[in-house]
């Protein structure tokens, strides 16, 4: 268990209380103890007494055992924990036992489906859509490593007014590569990924595809785009185990069911031409159109449709990443999954918040390939996948990001992907050297007395609750933060302290620490789809 949960529940046992807002810190002051908590003084008006009396009461009802070796009381009323270094070193030995397993929760039986990314096969990858790819992988990785059984999913919409318009624009270019007059029809696509299709097909078929069908050009760009797509987001570190298809839906006959039971339950009606759902009924703003006056679906349909193939999978949890411009769409959908009789709030809606790219301080809208967006392809190319995925996991996704392109090519500490990485491979410099001395691992310590050697420790053993706290609230950059401040306790204990001695068991101790904050580092990285270099 987390110390920090194993102090949290010493404090609920010995009050009789469930207290969900107990909050424990780590002290400035090393003479604080190892642990504090406030808890007393937000009890005051539940006990009717003052904090420093309720403080004492938590410390006569909580004994003292081989992880709490003493407990403080401090005005107003903070409760110090001090904690026994033998149980802080023991976890040495634990962490080089699990190795790759460290901090991996136990087996849960909650399946979690985790859709992300899920852009058109219309245009190419671009900045906004890699942070998305980023934090649903990231999050995928977490939940996996906390123990969930998680189904990493995309949803591609290869049907509709979109995939028309992408093979009409790919068919203007293909004429004026046949030299021949056409625009691009309102609505459609300009990338330069658009004329590369187009000169492919005349490559293959010169002007002989000038009088082909329109589904011709839908297939052969959707295709390609796909495939540039699964090849952008492979190089990029982020997989898939399902691929969903709107045109499979739409053949499925989800859509039609869908439709049948909204009607059966009388949650439809008609309006100049147009069928309605009654999404008011159930929390919506406004009802919504299903069936257009002209016969066609709105977009909503197939959504309503994909979501109850996902419920009818058994999972327990739905995710979906979209982009800011959805924020309407939450309410749309849930009470679109609520009128089917399933519990909406099974669907968790997690928006991303657009990414501004700088360079020298100034804004970078345009690509220098294309004069469009800045692709993921390019900032992959500039900046390096390490950087770009943990300067993506370094945000919580709901706020907006500034992307240092600068910052983030640096080779120095100012970096934060470099300072960490750098710690993970100045540790592996160190052991290798360690193997010319033939030390061998020990499985006791008692040459590590040092406060910045137990403030690793510490951090060590900390890992297992930022898994779960991040897993549960599916917040990524809780890992980098981590990892961030675990690297930090690293350089700083370097600094002033000697690891290779003469002295074989002072050294052998010490290589035992090392090698423990280096499986850790790397276990941290991995979680959000950075490398963990030997070398820099």
């Amino acid at each position: 268990m987390d110390i920090k949960d194993y102090l949290k529940n010493k404090i609920m046992k010995s009050l009789n209380i469930n207290e969900n807002d107990i909050i424990i810190e780590i002290p400035k002051d090393k003479k604080n103890g190892d642990y504090s908590s406030n808890i007393a003084l937000k009890l005051t008006k539940q006990f009717r007494d003052n904090p420093m009396n309720i403080a004492l009461k938590i410390k006569e009802n909580i004994t003292l055992d081989n992880i709490i070796t003493k407990i403080e009381i401090a005005k107003p009323g903070f409760i110090n924990f001090f904690i026994s270094r033998q149980y802080l070193l023991d976890n040495i030995n634990k962490i080089l036992e699990e190795k790759e397993n460290y901090g991996k929760g136990n087996k849960k039986n909650i399946k979690i489906n985790v859709e992300y990314v899920s852009a058109n096969p219309t245009g190419l990858l671009h900045v906004g859509t890699s942070r998305g790819a980023a934090y649903g992988d990231n999050i995928c990785r977490i939940l996996d490593f906390a123990g969930y059984d998680v189904t990493r999913e995309y949803y591609f919409n290869d049907g509709g007014v979109q995939i028309e318009n992408l093979g009409k624009s790919v068919l203007a270019r293909y004429k004026n590569i046949c030299g021949i007059d056409a625009d691009i029809p309102e609505g459609g696509y300009h990338g330069h990924e658009i004329i590369d299709i187009a000169q492919d097909i005349y490559n293959q078929y010169k002007d002989t595809k000038l009088n082909g069908e329109l589904d011709f050009f839908k297939n052969i760009a959707t295709t390609t785009l796909i495939n540039i797509i699964k090849k952008d987001l492979n190089d990029f570190r982020v997989s898939f185990d399902v691929w969903t298809s709107e045109q499979d839906i739409r053949k499925s006959g989800n859509i039609e069911k869908c439709l049948e039971i909204l009607k059966n339950k009388g949650d439809t009606y008609e309006q100049e031409g147009a069928l309605w759902l009654d999404t008011t009924k159930y929390g919506d703003d406004k009802d919504r159109v299903l069936i257009k006056s002209d016969g066609n679906y709105t977009y909503l349909v197939p959504d309503i449709a994909y979501h109850l193939d996902k419920i009818n999978r058994g999972y327990d949890e739905i995710v979906d990443v979209l982009g800011s411009d959805h924020h309407g769409y939450i309410s749309r959908l849930k009470a679109s999954v609520e009128a089917l009789g399933y519990n909406k709030d099974k669907i968790i809606i997690k928006l991303l918040q657009m990414v501004k790219l700088l360079r020298n301080g100034e804004e970078v809208k345009m690509s220098k390939r294309t004069g469009l967006t800045v692709t993921m392809r390019e900032l992959m190319e500039e900046v390096g996948i390490d950087a770009s995925r943990y300067f993506f996991a370094m945000r919580s996704l709901d706020t907006q990001m500034d992307f240092d392109i600068d910052l983030a090519k640096k080779k120095s500490n100012e970096n934060p992907v470099y300072y960490v990485q750098y710690a993970h491979a100045r540790i592996c410099s160190i052991l290798n050297e360690a193997k010319n001395k033939n030390l061998e691992i020990p499985k006791n310590f008692e040459t590590i007395d040092s406060e910045d050697a137990y403030d690793i420790l510490k951090k060590l053993y900390e890992f297992n609750n930022v898994i779960e706290t991040s897993a549960a609230r599916k917040l990524p950059h809780l890992i980098t933060n981590y990892v961030y401040d675990l690297a930090s306790s690293f350089h700083t204990y370097y600094s002033k302290e000697k690891i290779l001695t003469e002295d074989i068991t002072y050294s052998s101790e010490r290589i035992a620490l090392i090698e423990a904050v280096k499986i850790v580092i790397k276990n941290a990285l991995n979680l959000i789809g950075v490398e963990a270099p030997e070398k820099m």
